[in-house]
């Protein structure tokens, strides 16, 4: 697989007793938190786990995405299990059709992420400028695989 002219290399793992393969980015280290893309044939998991206390989330919290040279912002809510351990999700259903989220991911610079934790408090991640086209790349590479999951 190629994407962006360059290659893709992430981790593939098959599940003994499912026999179903997972495909996964592997963790990448940003301003506050490391990320890690995962998938299988039914969901995508972009994954952050933060650094420093008080990151507790629930399934209430809240993420705003900024993308560099816009104004606009893009919101999703947390969507794994309730935990004081930093970790927060975006899930998507692992699909033929790429949801717009998912998408911008993989095709704009993001500048940073604001998590809102449990107790209202806003923690920024940032993305260097190094660091957004190894993101938007996995992304890609990823989402790409994906679909492969699922035929």
């Amino acid at each position: 697989m190629l994407a962006s002219g360059q290659d893709c290399k992430l981790n593939s793992e098959t599940d003994p007793y499912t026999k179903e393969t997972k495909l996964s980015t592997g963790f990448i280290t940003l301003q506050g938190a490391t990320v890690t893309i995962d998938a299988d044939r039914q969901e995508i998991d972009v994954f952050f786990s933060l650094n420093g206390g008080d990151a507790c989330f629930d399934n209430n919290s809240t993420a705003a995405i900024f993308f560099e040279g816009s104004k606009l912002k893009l919101s999703t809510r947390n969507g794994g299990t309730m935990n004081c351990e930093g970790f927060f999700h975006f899930i998507f259903k692992n699909q033929t059709m790429t949801t717009t989220l998912l998408q911008k991911l993989a095709t704009q610079k993001v500048s940073s992420i604001v998590f809102t934790n449990t107790s209202k408090k806003d923690i920024r991640v940032s993305f260097l400028p190094d660091q957004q086209p190894i993101f938007m790349n996995l992304a890609t590479c990823l989402i790409n695989g994906a679909k492969e999951l699922i035929k």
